[in-house]
Order: C-alpha cells, then structure tokens, then sequence
C-alpha cells in the first residue's frame, strides 16, 4: 500500500471510515469531495481536501496527479435525485458517457475508474484497509429468524440476485412471500419507505450485490441508520451476503440491531 491515497468520496459514514483507517495506517489522504453530497466532517479527516461537482472528471484527474497521488479509492454515494444541481459533466466526462451509452450506477463507476486508470492511477478496493468491516454468516444480531421469515428472505435474495444482472439495485423487501418493492433509483431508504407504505410492518430485506459488480465501488453496505430505519418501518429482517457487505460501525450497528429487535442475517 502506498503511503498516499486519493480519496473520492461520496454520501454516508464509509468515506469517513476510509479516511480514518489510512490515516491509522500512516497513509496520507488527498480527499475530493462532492458538493452537496460528502460529509463536511471529511476536512478533519483528510491531509488535503477539494471539493468538486458530480463529472468534473479531468479536475479529478489533475488534483490527484498534481498531489502525487498513484492509488485512488471510490467510497460513498451520490445521490440521483440530486444530480439536477450538482451534475456538472466537464468536457472528458461527457466523451466518456458518450462512449459507454447507458448510465448505470456500474457502468458509469467502471467508467470512471477506466479514465482515471488511464493516467496511471490505480483504483483499489479500499475495504480491506478497514478492520473487521465485512458481515459474518448466520444471525449476527437480533432474534432468531422463523423458518417463514428465512423463506422471505431466499425469495428476496433470489430476486435480487436475478434483478441485478440488469443494474437495477441491490435491495428487495418481501412480506409473507410478496414483493413490496425492488430498489430502483431512488436508492435503498426510499425503496423501504414504499415498501412500508405498501406492506406495512413485518418486512424482510435483502441487500445483494449485482452479480458483476466491481466490487472496488459500490459495495452493498450497511450502518446504524439502516437499522434505525428498519426500526422505524417495523421491519424484522434484513439479510446481507456474508464476506462480501459491509457492515460500517460494526458494533454501534449490531446493538442498534439487538435494540430494535431487528434480525442481521449473513447469507453464504
């Protein structure tokens, strides 16, 4: 590992986590961060910060090459519903766009990371930098499912899993052997919100990966807001893959978890 990384954050706890692990590491952070969408509590965190908008691809480029920068690391979101403000394509963004044709999560991430590659910047996965982050196999808070509750949740998994060979999301709610709702580009709180709304409570969840997902970026994860959501929807189970999801603040989400009576599962 180099002893500086480029850091492109998005949304949520995870490029916080990143920045706190490298820096443990003795790693050096050149941080961009995204306007309207990065935690501000990044600065603290990171040895040098700037902030840009979603497509500003050649600034990307040029702030990373200029800082030394030979290893470069996706972590967080960004929100779509929120691109209208801050999607700002510069004009190797929009060659690049041009030349993929679709603009799925995935493909658009692989994309990005394909041009930054191209200037001799290689894109790792940043998870294993982080301790004890990947989610274990079997109930790992919560009560023990009942064998209804774990029928759910293999249709929910099957689901996404199929769903997923389009790009289309990572989460799916079931309640008693129904789908309430598929993950779509509203992102995950919003797709569980719908599906409260539709259902009601006594949801089961899954959250997969897509089966050609790089999983460089874009990890499936999740951290003490998905549980106090689940919580507040009256959701009962959410499953992850084992060694694959992300479970972010390990402990504070397990309690959490235990708290709200919500089921943690680890498929394999």
């Amino acid at each position: 590992m180099t002893k500086l990384l480029g850091l492109i954050a998005g949304n949520g706890i995870f490029p916080l986590e990143v920045a706190k692990a490298a820096r443990r590491r003795g790693i050096r952070v050149i941080a961009l961060a995204h306007t309207g969408e990065t935690d501000p509590a990044l600065a603290d965190l990171a040895d040098e910060i700037t902030w840009i908008k979603v497509g500003e691809l050649q600034r990307m480029v040029e702030v990373f090459k200029r800082a030394g920068v030979q290893q470069a690391a996706m972590a967080g979101g960004i929100t779509r519903s929120r691109l209208g403000a801050s999607f700002a394509p510069d004009t190797r963004a929009l060659a690049m766009l041009a030349r993929i044709g679709r603009f799925s999560d995935d493909a658009v991430l692989r994309a990005v990371a394909a041009e930054i590659e191209a200037d001799g910047i290689i894109v790792i996965d940043p998870v294993p930098m982080l301790d004890d982050v990947l989610a274990g196999a079997g109930v790992q808070a919560g009560p023990e499912p009942a064998a209804a509750q774990l029928r759910d949740l293999r249709l929910a998994f099957d689901i996404a899993r199929t769903v997923g060979r389009f790009d289309i999301g990572q989460t799916v709610a079931i309640r008693d052997g129904v789908v309430a709702a598929i993950e779509a580009i509203e992102g995950t709180d919003a797709a569980l919100r719908r599906a409260a709304a539709l259902a009601g409570p006594g949801l089961v969840i899954a959250k997969v990966a897509k089966p050609a997902q790089d999983l460089r970026f874009d990890r499936p994860a999740i951290g003490p807001a998905t549980i106090d959501l689940l919580g507040e929807i009256g959701a009962v189970m959410l499953g992850v893959e084992a060694r694959k999801a992300m479970m972010l603040e390990r402990e504070r989400t397990l309690e959490r978890a235990h708290a709200l009576g919500v089921t943690v599962y680890g498929d394999e």
